[in-house]
């Protein structure tokens, strides 16, 4: 994969580039600025943008805002998001973009070299991967609406899952149920949503995340 790489702290730049080298992926160009990342995104058309929200000047959200910009001119960029802290405002806008594959991972969680190499091919191939603490925090901002409320305990630790992107099979194997067992909870979410239910993990991801967004 051809990727760009805006990233303001050397090491992790640096570090970043020689993961993906050593993983057979060409980084076309490390940026690390706002202002640059836009122009590197439009010049070299990558197969995914691996972005840090907060980049200098301000450290605000520059980042983040320069590639949702570049996804207006190249639409279904794929973005993976890396930021050290849950920016509820900025995934929400991310996750209204459905045209597209989007992850959101902490730093201090991507310890794995393994699991960030999957989690940018799923996001580069269209699909969604979104860190445990950000689904957490996106669940616990709506836990009092309707009807969302009415899910039971299970059924929102399934829905969780769901928005991490993991399969039937896998939520399965998390909770040491059935698959079956999971499909039930599944179509209960989504009939307690009003959404029909899907066996497509990334259109019912990105249901849930913009049901959870709304």
């Amino acid at each position: 994969m051809r990727v760009v790489i805006a990233e303001d702290l050397a090491l992790l730049r640096d570090g970043l580039t020689h993961i993906l080298h050593a993983n057979g992926h060409q980084v076309v160009e490390a940026v690390a600025d706002g202002p640059s990342v836009l122009p590197a995104l439009t010049r070299h058309h990558p197969d995914i943008a691996v972005v840090d929200v907060r980049l200098p000047p301000t450290f605000t959200d520059e980042g983040l805002q320069a590639a949702l910009a570049a996804r207006m001119q190249l639409p279904g960029l794929p973005i993976l998001v890396l930021s050290q802290h849950v920016e509820q405002l900025y995934a929400r806008e991310l996750l209204a973009d459905r045209n597209g594959g989007v992850g959101y991972l902490l730093k201090d969680r991507v310890s794995n070299v393994g699991q960030f190499i999957d989690a940018l091919r799923r996001v580069a191939g269209g699909g969604m991967v979104m860190d445990p603490e950000v689904v957490t925090q996106l669940l616990a901002r709506t836990s009092g609406m309707q009807p969302l409320r009415d899910l039971t305990a299970r059924e929102r630790e399934v829905l969780g899952l769901m928005a991490e992107g993991r399969s039937n099979a896998a939520i399965a194997g998390r909770l040491f149920v059935t698959e079956k067992a999971v499909s039930k909870h599944i179509n209960n979410i989504f009939s307690k949503l009003g959404m029909p239910p899907s066996d497509d993990d990334n259109r019912r991801v990105l249901a849930v995340l913009a049901y959870l967004n709304s």
